[in-house]
């Protein structure tokens, strides 16, 4: 069974930093393309980044130059490097792997951009 477990979103205030993490278990990880989802109150959810078997990278338009997404296949994990934070980037966060054939998500963890 693949589990995705999420971590490291908090509370922080506008022009902060965050690192989230995606543990991923029960799968050849390095298959899989991973990517970072977010759904805001109210809203759809949307792409923020993704990141290829093979490392390649896309980001969503509002947030390029600004997160970065990475991934490390020794210890099964990607990351999402956030950095200049804004309210608007407030969220709950979701992890997402993707081998072509099947999807998992994860249970998501909560970013709060707020002074």
């Amino acid at each position: 069974q693949v589990q995705l477990v999420e971590s490291g979103g908090d509370l922080v205030q506008p022009g902060g930093s965050l690192r989230l993490s995606c543990a991923a278990s029960g799968t050849i990880f390095r298959l899989h393309a991973m990517a970072w989802y977010r759904q805001a109150p109210g809203k759809q959810r949307e792409l923020v980044a993704r990141i290829s078997s093979g490392g390649m990278t896309n980001y969503a338009d509002s947030v390029k130059g600004r997160f970065t997404i990475s991934r490390d296949n020794a210890v099964n994990t990607v990351y999402l490097a956030m950095n200049s934070l804004k309210p608007e980037d407030t969220a709950v966060y979701y992890c997402n792997a993707n081998n072509g054939v099947m999807t998992y998500w994860g249970q998501g963890t909560q970013v709060t951009v707020s002074s």
